[in-house]
């Protein structure tokens, strides 16, 4: 009789291991749709910087990285509560244009012959002009789509062709540079950021933060007899995400100033220049704090305000929000003007890196900023997203294009991919929530 090798101890190693990491998953409570696109993430990085022969991840393609992804990361913090209440946003790239040159028009031309050529208060005064104009069409959109009644996809599709066009009437068509010094700053650039010893005390503090956020977390549901985390979970949480930051920090203080950028600032304040040259690092860039700050802002806004709870309420079920008492139409019209506003700050990022307001400022952007929403795990049927995830996914958007770019592909095939991708993030959205249902 033939000996026969039995299949069991396999078969045990195998469920042993499904289980430790079903444990580990429940333990840390970690969020699988998150990781998967962590994964992906990780993937395209590690993809294009084999294809290209090892120029993706260096220190300098992923500083540009980080500043080129900030004006989408902060508008789709915005369409995250736009796609939840089931609505949709198509003008937000025009309205990033309007606002753009209204800041640009304003500072430029229309406050120096008030305040004089120069004045410090010029910028500042510009971007809350700009702001107002955000609100203001993001008000106009969101009451005829609140309380006209008309179809978000109608209302914002004509207001992606009027805004567009209103950019170009504006100044008929005219490019408007340069922009004040200081608003310049926000763009990014060598002096648009914060130096290295600043940004490490950004990422310090940071990871304090996320302790300091663990650590209460644990208080409040022990408080209220909630489930805990095990304390090395937790730890372990704490340490991947310091980690991560101190390690961001690191990659944005290892990308030096340009050599002529550090010879000119070497004659300003007489520093002799070693033969080696002169290492100034950039650290962290404005505009990426901003985007990191509008996340934070937008993240308490969602998960700890009473209009948040409200917002997702009337993505999962308007008509039972509405006889819970929820005022669902003035929700909707405050989403749309919150909307403008994150367009405008956007427009804001847009125009100080480009050092100029044109025409084809934001176009395309709401393709972007949709994918980017859809992407981080928003439902285009309502009720589900997180900012975060829309973040993250803005990021990976600029990845994809970062990466076609240094591989020399052409702009038409770059859209052709992006469309692509919009497409089985929504396909592969639909798939989870029927295993979900």
């Amino acid at each position: 009789m033939s000996d026969t090798t039995s299949p069991a101890p396999v078969d045990t190693a195998r469920a042993s291991e499904q289980n430790a990491l079903t444990r580990f998953m429940k333990a840390t409570e970690l969020d699988t749709r998150m990781l998967g696109m962590l994964g992906a993430l990780a993937v395209i990085w590690i993809g294009f910087h084999i294809m290209s022969g090892g120029l993706f991840l260096t220190p300098r393609n992923l500083w540009n990285l980080s500043v080129q992804s900030a004006s989408v990361s902060v508008m789709a913090t915005g369409m995250v509560l736009v796609i939840v209440t089931r609505n949709i946003d198509l003008s937000v790239g025009s309205v990033l244009g309007v606002t753009g040159m209204i800041i640009a028009v304003t500072q430029v031309r229309i406050l120096p012959d008030y305040l004089g050529l120069g004045h410090p208060a010029i910028w500042a005064i510009a971007i809350l002009v700009g702001l107002a104009v955000g609100i203001a069409i993001g008000a106009l959109q969101g009451f005829i789509i609140a309380y006209l009644q008309v179809p978000a996809f109608i209302v914002t599709l004509g207001g992606l062709l009027v805004w567009r066009g209103a950019a170009w009437w504006v100044t008929s068509g005219q490019t408007v540079a340069p922009m004040d010094t200081t608003f310049r700053l926000l763009g990014g650039g060598p002096e648009g950021a914060i130096g290295a010893q600043w940004s490490w005390v950004v990422g310090i503090v940071a990871c304090l933060a996320v302790v300091f956020f663990i650590w209460n977390a644990r208080k409040q549901r022990r408080r209220f007899h909630f489930p805990l985390r095990p304390v090395w979970a937790e730890g372990f949480l704490a340490g991947v995400a310091c980690i991560a930051i101190l390690g961001a920090v690191a990659v944005a203080n290892a990308y030096p100033w340009p050599a002529g950028t550090v010879r000119r600032y070497a004659e300003v304040n007489n520093i002799t220049v070693p033969e080696g040259g002169l290492f100034i690092p950039h650290g962290i860039a404005i505009p990426v704090l901003i985007a990191i700050t509008v996340g934070i802002v937008m993240t308490f806004v969602t998960t700890r305000t009473r209009f948040g709870r409200y917002v997702f309420a009337i993505g999962g079920n308007p008509e039972a929000a509405s006889l819970a008492g929820i005022n669902t139409r003035w929700i909707t019209m405050k989403i749309f003007m919150l909307m403008g506003a994150l367009a405008a700050i956007g427009a804001v990022i847009s125009t100080a890196r480009l050092n100029a307001a044109t025409n084809a400022q934001g176009t395309l952007d709401e393709l972007l900023v949709i994918a980017a929403a859809v992407i981080g795990g928003t439902s285009l049927a309502g009720g589900v997203g997180t900012i975060v995830g829309a973040m993250i996914g803005a990021v990976l958007m600029q990845s994809l294009a970062t990466g076609m770019i240094l591989l020399g592909v052409d702009s038409p095939l770059q859209n052709i991919v992006v469309g692509a991708v919009l497409v089985v993030a929504v396909w592969l959205d639909t798939i989870y929530r029927r295993r979900v249902g």
